[in-house]
């Protein structure tokens, strides 16, 4: 069967293709039939795609041979209704009992058409649910008992169940507008619908498109609740077809859209012909913000033109905007627009004292900088490249210097770029060009003389879209910057005012090239006593300024902070100590917001070092301490890590041996390790000077380790440190107490100058240590460090081997020295023979 058929179309009951037949609202009401009247057992007709609702009217088409036989047995019959249930697979062409789906409807057989030979169709009304019981026939035709389903109605006075029916009604008019196959008549009949029960029933038996969906609503006896559901089903009917209208809309042919586009703009531009009308509002309003530019003549020019160029495109054309977008960033640019610097020199130097404790190099250049720019009045602006460790103020730096010098700040980040168009700017000629970074840069400022800080230089990457680097050559050089070209602008821009401050963590990441337009200016990491400060002057006041608290709310003392900074952080800059500060004022903060009504009358506290374990928690970090002399070959040296200096043990000890060889552990470096065997090697060649037999190194094995085996360390600062160690070693002579050294050594016995000094003297200091022997010429670095770092020190300086071992070893031996020559004395002793033991 199937519910969907063409009609004749001198049918007067039914449309060409309308699967649906409009119900008469009021006849249905009156004519619903009373279960008294009806036999106790009816035939059942089967429907294959379709269900049938109560108060519905529908046409079958029939089809099968046994409902042929049905329709005759109807025609003579006096009684026309039928039980009218779905079949649960419509494959099937001779259903069984229970094949059929137990919910149906009876139905009145209204008209039977003929329409040939073959082919029928039938008018069923829908007229109440039903519920099939025992079979009693299969033959001709299939015949049952049956029972009412009682439905649920709501009451008459339910205002939301009338308005729900009004909203189905309206949803189903839309879509038989959007479908545009529904007559105007059919349309304005199915509008003066009344009977919300029949509304429902309608829709849900002709738009849901599954059986699946129809006997679902069916077998809901709520009719408010099959409203809701039919509603939802509707709706989703609804945007189905606007989404098919959408795309037919879209995919329709625009050639009469292009052409009438054409036309008008041909007219347009007679028009502007006729009333000589030669610029539109756009370009005089360009002109006129040009007039007060101060740009050169080339780039006056260059404006014009392509003003000229946008008053010819229309204003319709997607270039138009672009254009629009490209004449707006040429006149937003600050041609030879230069902000008034600041000539004071005081004024400058106290602004950056008070933002940056230490720094000294660096704020002594930016006056050297200063001054000659107040005397001469005009040069290129130098290109600073800050290099260190990470949070020692680099970047910060910057914003103090343009605060010094009156200038507008701006800075970019370059870690991870990898497009060299970010630096130069896309061509106009793709969509979405933009200016580069540089560019916007000065957009922001709204000055050419600003201080420009390029952040994580170091960080630049390369791949297929080119090299960001070497882009940067032009920008950083100071005689070819006058003339930037942006391939946006696609005009030469002057960064020559600009003062560049480039900023990075390794040095030898950065590319040689642009390492040699810059002046490279180190900023090592800040000493205990410069974090104590920079902790009580900046770090603790701000982050009480951040939660709202007065400055004397919280008070930490300077040795609480050198507690926090020696047990808590470990790192070079403050970054690590800020956030430990911030965490001691947020866990106050909680201790009186839970004891005191009002948090203010907590304050103020002062947090001393036994607070600490409160605030922060157990001892993160433990610093390596002098372990005084009591064994040989243990000696002190000194190191720098990137989170500041650090005491180094290096033992040595001695195990026998038939061949001599070294071994060396703790995690060392390739240069270290060269270090190791260098000393042994010199021992060896000058074993004489420290009265060491050369038979030694034939029958004893020596270990050189370095504690704290899971720190990599490397470098060449340890080499008079294991040199001594083995001294010792070998002569089991104490090393003196107190005593730490850095140096490198030569195989000459030459010591060589090291690097890190002023953090590995005051490592040594925090050690305890009192005496540091150092390389001759490391005395000029000491010279720079101020003398309050030094008190309580004494400094050696050596430029031989020989020189330290005197310095460093005493006479003393340990109270149980090894006897190192017995063991070669015991080896040197001739093998008896078989007869030599019978003469004993």
């Amino acid at each position: 069967m199937d519910d969907e058929i063409d009609f004749p179309d001198n049918d007067n009951l039914l449309r060409k293709r309308l699967p649906m037949i409009l119900p008469d609202d009021e006849g249905i009401m009156s004519g619903l039939i009373n279960f008294g009247t009806l036999p106790k057992t009816l035939p059942i007709l089967t429907l294959r795609d379709n269900v049938l609702f109560p108060r519905v009217a529908i046409p079958v088409l029939i089809g099968r041979e046994k409902t042929h036989r049905l329709l005759s047995y109807i025609e003579e019959a006096p009684n026309k209704h039928v039980l009218v249930v779905a079949q649960r697979d419509a494959d099937i062409e001779d259903p069984a009992p229970k094949d059929l789906v137990e919910t149906g409807t009876v139905a009145e057989v209204v008209r039977i058409m003929q329409i040939d030979d073959e082919l029928t169709t039938i008018i069923l009304q829908g007229k109440r649910l039903i519920k099939l019981g025992r079979l009693t026939q299969h033959d001709p035709f299939m015949r049952a008992y049956f029972e009412e389903v009682p439905e649920t109605k709501p009451r008459k006075s339910d205002e939301e169940y009338r308005e729900l029916g009004s909203s189905i009604l309206e949803t189903m008019v839309e879509i038989l507008r959007m479908r545009g196959d529904a007559p105007t008549p059919f349309i304005e009949s199915l509008q003066s619908l009344k009977s919300t029960e029949t509304i429902v029933n309608f829709a849900s038996n002709n738009f849901p498109d599954t059986v699946e969906d129809k006997l679902g609503l069916l077998l809901d006896t709520n009719y408010k609740q099959r409203g809701f559901q039919v509603h939802k089903l509707l709706n989703k009917i609804k945007l189905q077809e606007e989404l098919r209208k959408d795309i037919l809309e879209r995919t329709h042919y625009e050639m009469d859209k292009q052409q009438k586009e054409y036309f008008l703009q041909q007219q347009m531009r007679m028009i502007k012909k006729e009333i000589n009308d030669s610029a539109d509002d756009d370009s005089a309003e360009l002109l006129e913000r040009a007039s007060k530019k101060k740009w050169s003549a080339e780039v006056q020019d260059s404006f014009e033109k392509e003003v000229k160029k946008l008053q010819r495109m229309p204003s319709q054309s997607p270039d138009y905007s672009i254009q629009i977008q490209y004449l707006e960033t040429l006149l937003d640019l600050p041609w030879n627009e230069y902000t008034e610097d600041s000539f004071d020199i005081n004024k400058a130097k106290a602004v950056l004292d008070k933002d940056h404790f230490g720094l000294e190099k660096v704020k002594e250049r930016i006056l050297e900088h200063l001054s000659v720019l107040k005397l001469k009045g005009n040069m290129h602006a130098p290109i600073l490249c800050l290099y260190g460790p990470p949070g020692v103020g680099k970047t910060s730096l910057g914003r103090s210097i343009a605060e010094a010098l009156g200038r507008k700040y701006v800075r970019i980040s370059l870690g991870g770029l990898h497009d060299e168009a970010e630096i130069r700017g896309h061509r106009r000629t793709y969509i979405g060009a933009m200016p580069g970074r540089l560019i916007k840069g000065f957009l922001k400022a709204g000055s050419s003389n600003p201080v420009f800080v390029l952040d994580e230089v170091d960080k630049l990457g390369s791949d297929y879209k080119g090299d960001p680097s070497s882009a940067l050559l032009e920008v950083l050089d100071p005689e070819q910057n006058n003339t930037f070209h942006d391939n946006y602008l696609d005009l030469d821009y002057d960064l020559s005012q600009t003062l560049f401050i480039a900023t990075a963590n390794n040095v030898g990441e950065i590319p040689d090239a642009l390492r040699d337009r810059m002046e490279m200016i180190e900023v090592t990491g800040y000493i205990q006593e410069e974090k104590t400060e920079i902790a009580s002057r900046h770090l603790l006041p701000k982050a009480l300024k951040q939660v709202g608290l007065k400055p004397s709310a919280i008070k930490i003392a300077k040795p609480t902070i050198d507690e926090i900074i020696e047990f808590y952080t470990r790192e070079s800059g403050v970054r690590e100590l800020d956030k430990r500060i911030n965490e001691i004022i947020r866990k106050a903060v909680k201790d009186a917001a839970m004891e005191k009504e009002n948090v203010e009358d907590y304050f103020p506290i002062k947090v001393g070092k036994t607070d600490l374990e409160h605030y922060l928690g157990q001892k993160k970090y433990i610093r390596e301490r002098y372990d005084g002399n009591k064994y040989a070959g243990v000696v002190t040296g000194l190191a720098w890590t990137s989170v500041g200096g650090e005491i180094l043990l290096v033992e040595s000890a001695p195990s026998p041996s038939k061949s001599g060889k070294m071994s060396i552990t703790g995690n060392l470096g390739d240069v270290m390790k060269e270090s190791a065997v260098l000393a042994l090697e010199y021992l060896k060649s000058h074993a004489h000077l420290y009265d060491i037999p050369t038979e030694i190194f034939d029958y004893w094995n020596v270990h050189i380790h370095v504690p704290e085996g899971a720190i990599p360390k490397d470098g060449p600062s340890a080499g008079i440190t294991i040199v001594t160690s083995l001294v010792s070693t070998f002569t089991q002579r104490k090393v003196k107490p107190n005593i730490a050294m850095t140096g490198e050594i030569t195989l000459r016995g030459k010591v060589l100058p090291v690097g890190g000094i002023r953090e590995k003297i005051l490592a040594a200091k925090r050690a305890g240590i009192t005496t540091i022997i150092l390389c001759k010429e490391n005395e000029r670095d000491v010279k720079e460090i101020k003398p309050v770092y030094l008190e309580g020190l004494d400094f050696i300086y050596v430029s031989d081997i020989k020189e330290v071992i005197d310095h460093a070893l005493s006479d003393e031996t340990v109270s149980h020295p090894i006897d190192l020559m017995a063991r070669i004395k015991e080896a040197q002793k001739p093998a008896q023979t078989p007869n030599d033991s019978k003469q004993q």
